[in-house]
């Protein structure tokens, strides 16, 4: 079963994706956290307990404090998350916010509401 990282600031948005992953009964399981800071440590915590990475970590790309761009930068430079895909979502379409991502380190851009079936299918590939 895949494991997947949500990093949001928005409680509706962690709340939406759990539910979803609920009620269509997608075999994941799904880590969410409201903060970048959370997250990276708990992932840190994962592999020092020798847990592999998740196969993907989605991190917001506007969050206070550290955005998903900052986010995806420093697992991008952390061998230990070195298998590890990283995707920046947003409700933004526009082609700066895309092309930031991907300049950050990040494999996939995902446009909010997110589709976590279709993402799945994306891991398969």
């Amino acid at each position: 079963m895949p494991t997947i990282v949500y990093v949001d600031d928005s409680r509706d948005d962690l709340f939406y994706l759990d539910y979803i992953r609920k009620k269509q009964q997608i075999d994941v399981d799904l880590f969410c956290f409201s903060t970048a800071e959370t997250a990276l440590e708990a992932l840190k915590q994962r592999v020092a307990e020798g847990w592999a990475p998740p196969e993907l970590l989605v991190a917001d790309l506007y969050m206070p404090l550290d955005s998903g761009i900052g986010l995806v930068s420093r697992l991008r430079g952390d061998d230990r998350f070195r298998t590890m895909r990283l995707a920046i979502c947003s409700g933004s379409d526009a082609d700066e916010d895309r092309a930031r991502a991907f300049e950050a380190g990040a494999d996939l851009y995902l446009e909010k509401p997110l589709d976590l079936a279709a993402i799945l299918l994306n891991l398969e590939v």
